[in-house]
């Protein structure tokens, strides 16, 4: 196990080890005003924790629920008004959980709770706006990708269809109130590729009413000059959820991507979409994202694909995986977070070393992945100039972005 001392020193190392050990919640932190947002399974593959804020500022969706978690090293105790982090008898940090915000208990005019239309992943809005995934629901076998749970929490936590009005309404509470500066859209595989169909008229009212940055997260679709329209509509982000770069592995964990698609679809639309940076409009900021699951495949492989991702111009997210209650792949341990930190600390150098766009955009933090910029103290190595770069451009487009949304605001 990590130091207690090295879990002090660098927050990067305590966020990787709660991802993999999980965190047990003691009885006094029952009974206290402050809940923060509450254990919810949101429709993220790999959520299901408790949020809370690291020091650093690192948020952090810390597993609970999962049996892996009950016999964790760690617990959170309340101690007064404060949250400590335990490990043992030692306090390893003080914590906060992730405020709710007021808009979480409100209704949308149709009658929903707001939570099932939108919730917050760590300070940005996630939306996941259509039915479930057609891998979860396809007879006579399922063919889901193994570790997934996107299909666990319909009608629990989330509705399964969203209609744009009712999405705007959210939108505008959550930007209101938690001051967002990024709306995520996330679907499943959907029969005749109608995903991209589903989300343009959602991004369309977003962005000339708000102005805010939009994401997407989608299946790759096999027209690639559907990118170029996503471009020219002012979407900021598109992410691939490839998750295995061994391509064996991905075949056993992910059935139905690996029949519908195949990797190289994955790979060609990471490499398209990161040609698309200097197409397009100049107003709005761009980023490709190429995502992978650590810990199902070996950390050599991981690193692989880390490099390829960052070799087109791509920045590659990388989650943690952790065994979701009810998934296929439930009873598998978690992963030891030791031979992750090459993993982690290649991410951030792979990143400074293509000069890539990292943690620039506006009150952005994210609980479920380590951010490439959160790794930087896993790595021995210095890049002064692109760092300078980064502050430039990071005040640069907080600038202009918060002068966008003021504009839309007072229209509004």
């Amino acid at each position: 196990m990590f130091s207690l001392e090295e879990l002090r020193q660098t927050p990067a190392l305590l966020k990787l080890d709660l991802y993999c050990r999980g965190m047990r919640i003691l009885s006094s932190c029952d009974g206290g005003n402050d809940t923060g947002r509450g254990v919810l399974r949101t429709r993220a593959g790999l959520g299901s924790g408790l949020e809370i804020i690291l020091p650093h500022g690192l948020w952090t969706n810390v597993p609970v629920t999962e049996g892996f978690a009950k016999s964790s090293p760690y617990a959170l105790h309340r101690e007064n008004d404060q949250f400590l982090l335990m490990r043992g008898s030692e306090i390893v940090a003080p914590v906060q959980l992730s405020p709710r915000p007021k808009w979480y208990d409100k209704l949308t005019t149709s009658g929903k709770k707001m939570t099932r239309v939108g919730t917050l992943q760590g300070t940005y809005l996630a939306i996941y706006p259509a039915k479930v995934c057609d891998y979860w629901v396809q007879k006579p076998d399922k063919v889901n990708c193994r570790f997934c749970s996107v299909g666990l929490n319909l009608g629990v936590d989330d509705d399964t269809v969203k209609s744009v009005e009712e999405v705007m309404e959210v939108v505008r509470a959550a930007r209101a109130e938690s001051k967002i500066t990024y709306v995520d859209f996330n679907t499943g595989h959907y029969e005749g590729d109608t995903y991209l169909d589903l989300l343009e008229p959602y991004i369309t009212r977003i962005k000339k009413e708000t102005g805010l940055l939009v994401g997407v997260q989608t299946p790759p679709h096999p027209d690639l000059g559907r990118y170029d329209k996503l471009r020219a509509m002012g979407v900021n982000r598109v992410s691939f959820c490839f998750e295995i770069f061994d391509r064996e592995r991905f075949r056993e964990v992910c059935p139905g991507k690996h029949a519908q698609y195949g990797m190289d679809r994955y790979l060609d639309a990471i490499r398209y979409c990161a040609s698309l940076a200097d197409r397009g409009p100049a107003t709005e900021p761009w980023v490709v994202n190429g995502e992978i699951i650590a810990g199902l495949e070996s950390p050599e492989s991981s690193i692989r694909a880390i490099n390829w991702v960052t070799s087109v111009g791509a920045v590659p997210t990388v989650c943690v995986f952790r065994p979701l209650a009810g998934t296929d792949y439930a009873k598998l341990p978690p992963p030891d977070p030791e031979p992750l930190v090459p993993v982690f600390r290649r991410l951030y150098e792979a990143c400074m070393e293509a000069g890539l766009p990292i943690g620039c955009a506006p009150n952005i933090h994210v609980s479920l992945v380590m951010l490439p910029e959160e790794c930087k103290e896993l790595s021995t190595r210095h890049y002064r100039w692109q760092e300078l770069k980064l502050a430039a451009l990071k005040r640069g487009l907080g600038w202009y972005l918060n002068r966008r949304f003021t504009k839309a605001e007072a229209r509004a």
